[in-house]
């Protein structure tokens, strides 16, 4: 085990040095001035089933891994990037956690960004691997290895306080974290992993390698997601952003937000907030995700007392009829295949606010220890879902989780934040035999370089 993340390290330092190595003589600036960053992670999770089903499973891993990124200098405006991911086991239970791992719950190894970069003014062309970060198409970095797309786009800022973004995307490398949804299994595993951020086909193998998006989602090649958006955030602290994204042949979906803060009447120590979320799709083309027309509309408010963080939301979804749930369930639900999940409601790890005819509540705390001297923000939280009888997915009508957050960085040592994590979710899926929950913990480790 030992001497594979040693090989690793070494490989991701190789592939640095042979980069700069092919520069021709009149580039050498280019890239002796480059910088090189990364991150070292250790991830360890723990969870234990529970519930009338009568599931006893416990699982967990612990493993190791992380990514090491080279970004040359500019040359007339032109830059290149890559980076290099990694996972590897530690440690396992008889029963193998698969999030943190790839294909057959084995470590592996990925050239996850690969980018020529182009800088004019206002204006920014970036092509090749990357990550994304949107609200619909997002890398969920939450276990070792995150999301990765094979994409091309440009960025202009020309207008104040805006961000006009127009791209398209033809390829899609899930992460490990997609694995928790085994989609191959059946029908409704199918639903919460497309509802979920991640393939309708199968979500447990698609990982470690650049797929075609279609063929990731609904095992069908299409010509890719082209997308666009502009984001505003400028006057009295409002921020607003309209995303497009069509997926040729599956579905157009349509993300709006507003987010806007402002100053209490009554007294300053209170800063209050508000937020509202819209995303719209509709099938197009051949379907291949199937006849698709859902809505999930949500909203919510929060208040801020200094250190202190109190929000409440809600959200729901259209409704299915009766037929529309034995074909599957996914024309009123949200189905979201290459990652990005911003839904006000979702838990940490239940997804089940995006499942047609779904009302679902989140209560959140968070509290900044700043003040007291440690770099600490600990946050609170409860979610509950009331699913409607053609939703989909199993037989029971309400789902709730509550969790905890603790993030720390050291002072001792910069540049390392350790995080503990736990989420308790109660009547995740019921059938027959009954209901299933779990208790999970997980301890993360992340050095940045």
């Amino acid at each position: 085990m030992k001497k594979e993340i040693a090989l690793s390290i070494a490989a991701m330092g190789f592939a640095v040095s042979t980069t700069a190595l092919s520069a021709a003589e009149d580039l050498n600036s280019m890239f002796s001035e480059g910088k090189a960053s990364g991150q070292l992670r250790m991830f360890y999770i723990d969870r234990e089933y529970q519930g009338s089903a009568g599931n006893q499973t416990h699982r967990g891993s612990t493993a190791v891994g992380g990514h090491l990124k080279y970004e040359t200098a500019e040359l007339n405006g032109v830059s290149l990037g890559a980076a290099f991911y990694t996972t590897h086991e530690v440690d396992s239970r008889r029963t193998v956690d698969p999030t943190l791992f790839g294909k057959g719950n084995e470590g592996y190894s990925i050239l996850g960004e690969a980018y020529l970069q182009y800088k004019h003014e206002n204006t920014t062309f970036k092509g090749g691997r990357q990550k994304l970060v949107t609200p619909m198409l997002g890398d969920d970095d939450a276990r070792m290895i995150p999301n990765l797309f094979e994409a091309y786009l440009l960025t202009n800022r020309d207008i104040p306080n805006t961000i006009l973004t127009l791209g398209h995307v033809t390829k899609f490398a899930q992460g490990t974290f997609g694995r928790v949804y085994n989609a191959a299994a059946n029908a409704p595993n199918a639903l919460l992993s497309a509802t979920s951020g991640y393939s309708y086909d199968d979500s447990l193998n698609h990982v470690g390698s650049f797929t075609n998006v279609g063929t990731y989602a609904f095992d069908e090649k299409t010509d890719g997601i082209t997308m666009a958006s502009a984001t505003y955030i400028g006057i009295e602290n409002l921020k607003l952003q309209l995303w497009d994204y069509y997926a040729h042949d599956i579905m157009n979906t349509i993300y709006g937000e507003a987010n806007y803060s402002w100053k209490c009447l009554v007294t300053d120590a209170l800063k209050p907030y508000a937020g509202v979320q819209i995303i719209k799709e509709n099938s197009v083309g051949d379907e291949f995700g199937g006849e698709i027309d859902s809505l999930y509309a949500a909203a919510k408010f929060g208040v801020k007392v200094e250190n202190f963080d109190l929000s409440f939301a809600y959200s729901k979804t259209g409704k299915n009829s009766a037929a529309e749930a034995a074909d599957g369930g996914v024309t009123n639900a949200i189905i979201s295949p290459w990652g990005g999940m911003p839904a006000y409601t979702q838990g940490m790890v239940t997804r089940h606010m995006f499942l047609a005819g779904t009302e679902a509540a989140k209560v959140v705390a968070s509290y900044n220890f700043k003040d007291m001297g440690a770099n600490l923000t600990a946050v609170a939280y409860y979610t509950e879902f009331d699913m409607d009888a053609n939703s989909g997915y199993g037989d029971e009508r309400t789902a709730s989780e509550a969790g905890f957050d603790a993030i720390y960085n050291p002072k001792v040592v910069k540049n390392l934040q350790l995080r503990l994590r736990g989420n308790f979710p109660r009547a995740f899926a019921q059938s027959a035999a009954g209901k299933t929950g779990w208790n999970e913990y997980r301890f993360i480790a992340n050095y940045n370089f």
